[in-house]
């Protein structure tokens, strides 16, 4: 990262401008919003960029952001490998936040239409990155991974999460994934459900995993305020 447009608070929720804005909220940013972001920071300049492109949810912005500024202080370089993208903001906050990584390849199975107009408002915004993300509609299953990739994942829903670490143990790639919607029937609670509640078995379950098979495993929450699914893991096999 460099210079001051990478300053700002980890949790920009909290410096937004303006009374009763909620960054969960599922509503497109629009331009009536461009006021509440008006500081020199790298997100509130990326706020502007996707108000003005009219066609986000509110909560993509900061939860992609959340998620991103945590993952690039673990995992570095790589290709980016954003699965189960939606519009593929993470991928493009990858290569904004470290620009050692040659490029993205954001995956869903069904990528928004407006997929298409993040991707040119951000290029067009940061000229240096045109290009270099690919977004591609396509199954998780279809997604080749390779050694050297960061494969990210935002909410892929229950046991998407699991097929995601699945290719990730198998290419000894690095993860860094935001678990959701965990289902007792298709997700391994690993025998813990006498202590701990469902989610938090599970996700304890997959840190199990990642680490019986050589990992060194980071675990973080983003801001409640975002969202209830607010579970961070970061992983990359150990040295």
């Amino acid at each position: 990262m460099r210079s001051s447009e990478y300053s700002g608070t980890v949790d920009p929720s909290a410096s937004v401008s303006g009374s009763a804005f909620d960054p969960s909220s599922r509503k497109k940013l629009t331009r009536r919003d461009l006021p509440r972001f008006p500081e020199a920071t790298l997100f509130h300049k990326l706020a502007r960029v996707l108000c003005a492109a009219e066609c986000l949810p509110r909560r993509e912005l900061f939860e992609a952001w959340a998620v991103a500024r945590r993952a690039r202080r673990k995992l570095r370089g790589g290709r980016i490998l954003d699965v189960a993208c939606g519009h593929g903001l993470v991928a493009w906050l990858m290569l904004l936040l470290d620009d050692t990584s040659p490029g993205a390849v954001a995956t869903d199975i069904r990528l928004p239409p407006s997929a298409a107009r993040v991707a040119q408002a951000v290029a067009e915004a940061w000229p240096r990155l045109a290009g270099r993300v690919a977004l591609e509609q396509r199954a998780i299953a279809d997604v080749t991974v390779a050694a050297d990739d960061v494969v990210v994942a935002t909410h892929a829903c229950g046991a998407l999460t699991d097929a995601v670490i699945d290719k990730v143990l198998a290419a000894r790639a690095r993860l860094a994934v935001l678990t959701c919607c965990h289902d007792e029937e298709t997700c391994d609670a690993g025998g813990l459900r006498g202590w701990l509640d469902l989610e938090t078995a599970v996700d304890a379950t997959r840190a199990a995993r990642l680490r019986a098979h050589g990992y060194g495993v980071h675990t973080q929450l983003i801001p409640r305020a975002i969202t209830a699914q607010n579970r961070l893991l970061l992983a990359a096999p150990a040295p």
